[in-house]
């Protein structure tokens, strides 16, 4: 364990990004095989069954391209911005996080799976799930990133949001394959 924890400490930014990569396609294989993300209307039982591997590829595709990338970055310039662990700069940063961050990511999320599946409006989905989405993001991550603040070390902070990230992202795909799906 600390034979691992020296290469993470040595090469944090490889370390965050292949993990926060890794967590992302385990996301949605765990969203398609627990909670049946393959199924639509008038899918047969054997043509749900499988995983489908080009979307997890996707997935993983915009985790690694743009999620891992900026969560690596911002965590840094966050830390920058507003250093230290007390109250007043963990309360600060998770504003931030959910005024800057979070619309970015959760946009990134819906417009890059449907520039990568080629939809003819990429802005369909986001313009469909991104307020629902924010909300509970608003609730999850205000919680789980003044956690990170406060008691994660800061070369720890992206592969420890990529942890907390499964779930979201897990609820993100599975919002994702769900109809026509819009906030009254």
């Amino acid at each position: 364990m600390n034979r691992a924890w020296a290469v993470f400490k040595a090469h944090p930014y490889i370390s965050n990004v292949l993990g926060y990569t890794t967590l992302f396609a385990s996301a949605d294989l765990i969203q398609q095989s627990v909670l049946g993300g393959k199924h639509s209307a008038g899918s047969s039982a054997e043509e749900s069954a499988g995983i489908d591997w080009c979307q997890t590829a996707r997935v993983a595709t915009v985790g690694f391209c743009f999620h891992a990338n900026f969560n690596y970055h911002w965590l840094k310039g966050l830390e920058r911005m507003l250093p230290g662990g007390g109250v007043k700069a963990v309360t600060g940063k998770v504003v931030v996080d959910q005024l800057v961050a979070a619309p970015l990511t959760i946009s990134a999320f819906y417009i890059g799976l449907s520039l990568l599946e080629n939809k003819d409006d990429p802005l369909e989905d986001w313009r469909q799930k991104f307020w629902t989405s924010y909300k509970a993001g608003v609730v999850f991550w205000s919680t789980m990133q003044a956690v990170n603040f406060a008691l994660v070390p800061p070369v720890a902070r992206t592969t420890f949001v990529g942890g907390i990230a499964l779930a979201f992202t897990i609820f993100l795909c599975h919002l994702r394959k769900q109809p026509n799906h819009k906030l009254e």
